[in-house]
Formats: C-alpha cells, sequence, structure tokens
C-alpha cells in the first residue's frame, strides 16, 4: 500500500507537468480566460501580497479560513433545506450564496481575531518569519482560498469553464485534500522551526 504513494505521487507531478506544458502553450493574451486569471491572482496575491503580511497575519488568515469553512458547511442553518430551496427559488445558484457567505464570514473573522487577545496566542514573537516561511504560507494560504471558492461552484461549470491544468491543481480530490491538510502540517513543522531558532537565540544571548 505504501509503496503505491510514491507512484501516485509520481503520476500526480507527471499530469500536472504535461498540462502545464500544454496550458502555457495555449495562452492567448488578447482574450484572457478564468483559467488565466486564476493563476495570476495565484501568482500575485502568493508573492507580492503574501510576502507583504508576514508569516503571523497570515497564520491568522488561514485560522479565519479555517474557521469560515466549518461554518458554511456545518452550520444547520446555512444548510438546512428551506434556506437552499428559497435561495435557489429566489436566485437559483445557492452556489453564490455560499461563496458570498464564506467570503463574508472570512472577512469578519479575520477582522475579529486581529482584534482580540487570541492574535497573542496565534502570533510569535518573529513575526516577520523567514523569508522562505513567508512564501510557503503564501501559496499555501491562496491555494486553500481558491481551492474552497472553486469547490462551491457546480460540477458542470467546472468542467466546462476550466482547463484541466486548473482542475488538476484546484479541484480534484487530491488537489483540495493537499491545500487543507498542507497549511496545518507547515504551521506544526514551521512553528517548530521558529522555536528552536528562538531557543538558541536565547542561548547565545545569556552566554
Amino acid at each position: 500500500m505504501f509503496n503505491l504513494i510514491p507512484t501516485a505521487f509520481a503520476q500526480e507531478a507527471t499530469e500536472v507537468a504535461t498540462e502545464s506544458a500544454a496550458f502555457l502553450q495555449n495562452i492567448d493574451w488578447t482574450r484572457p480566460t478564468w483559467d488565466l486569471f486564476i493563476v495570476i491572482f495565484f501568482i500575485v496575491a502568493a508573492f507580492l501580497y503574501g510576502l507583504s503580511l508576514g508569516k503571523d497575519r497570515i497564520i491568522i488568515i488561514l485560522v479565519s479560513i479555517y474557521m469560515s469553512l466549518a461554518i458554511v458547511e456545518h452550520a444547520p442553518f446555512l444548510n438546512s433545506a428551506w434556506l437552499q430551496d428559497w435561495i435557489n427559488n429566489a436566485v437559483n445558484q445557492f452556489f453564490v450564496f455560499q461563496i458570498s457567505a464564506f467570503v463574508l464570514l472570512f472577512v469578519a473573522l479575520f477582522l475579529i481575531i486581529t482584534r482580540s487577545a487570541l492574535v497573542k496566542t496565534i502570533a510569535s514573537s518573529d513575526t516577520a518569519g523567514s523569508w522562505w516561511q513567508v512564501l510557503i504560507f503564501s501559496i499555501l494560504h491562496v491555494g486553500l482560498l481558491v481551492s474552497i471558492i472553486l469547490s462551491y461552484l457546480p460540477k458542470e461549470a467546472v468542467d466546462s469553464v476550466l482547463a484541466p491544468l486548473t482542475k488538476q491543481l484546484f479541484t480534484t480530490d487530491g488537489a483540495q485534500s493537499f491545500w487543507i491538510i498542507g497549511p496545518v502540517i507547515a504551521m506544526i513543522v514551521l512553528k517548530g522551526t521558529g522555536s528552536k531558532k528562538r531557543k538558541h537565540r536565547e542561548e547565545a544571548d545569556e552566554d
């Protein structure tokens, strides 16, 4: 069983590489598509916006995303049959309500956390973080955000609008699992790395 994991990962990486090459060859800058918009947003948000925020603020964003996702997915009121029927009868697009509710909750929770005592628990003494740590968290938080929003779109819309590369990176079961689990693993691993560095600095200062 465990021997199949590297094989599956290699196949997934090969498919992504092949689809990436095809995507780059077929880019038409005169007729931008949703895929091009998503890729540009991912790059700009991860490398420019993300790096300007710093590690702790990105971690707060990640916590806000997880909390918003949990509420939208599992809150009885937001998933009640009568509400879905009412929205579908009104606008016939329940996914628009889900995306709007998720985004509004995300923004509200982010503002609440940044102004509460919880931010002191989440934040570390090294607020900026190493540049490579910030880059990793930037990529993970933007990828998670894109994956969640695309997951609310109807399957027929995803299949008809998005290119194979975009679906491979953000909408497949493997991709969604990676974007959900990846930030948690990064927070655990990199939190430990930051703690060790601070301990070494404190020992050096004492000497």
